[in-house]
């Protein structure tokens, strides 16, 4: 079996494809190709170590990313809220005020979140978070 037969078949099955019987192949623009090559010979390494690796990290991204909304999706609505509100950096209070409750009660919300999403602070909540839009959430409380 060919890298990049090798390279789809593990795709294929990091996605939960069916990986027997069938001859895969794959192919690579030559834009692509070109920038991975050039990325390798920076790197002073092969570029099929390189692209494995840029594979590797993919997949870990997207199994971090499905891990990340199924716990979201196992939030109370109101502690989607401030989540929500979290990740726009406002304050305890203004999340407070925002949703009619008292700090204290924000503080509990939070603990729990960070406690589900296995975080140590907001910071890190909002760095774990950090490619999703919450843009739209004031407007919703409102």
């Amino acid at each position: 079996m060919s890298f990049w037969e090798n390279i789809w078949r593990h795709i294929r099955q990091a996605l939960g494809a069916p990986t027997g019987g069938e001859r895969l192949s794959f192919e690579l623009d030559q834009e692509l190709t070109a920038s991975l090559q050039e990325f390798a010979e920076r790197e002073a390494r092969e570029t099929e170590e390189v692209a494995a690796d840029l594979l590797a990290y993919a997949l870990a991204q997207r199994q971090s990313a499905q891990e990340y909304l199924l716990r979201w999706r196992e939030l109370s609505p109101r502690e989607q809220q401030v989540v929500a509100l979290t990740c726009l950096n406002y304050t305890n209070r203004q999340i407070a005020a925002t949703l009619m409750i008292s700090p204290e009660t924000v503080k509990t919300y939070v603990r729990r979140v960070l406690r589900k999403f296995d975080v140590n602070s907001k910071a890190q909540l909002r760095q774990t978070l950090s490619e999703w839009d919450f843009s739209k959430w004031p407007e919703m409380l409102s």
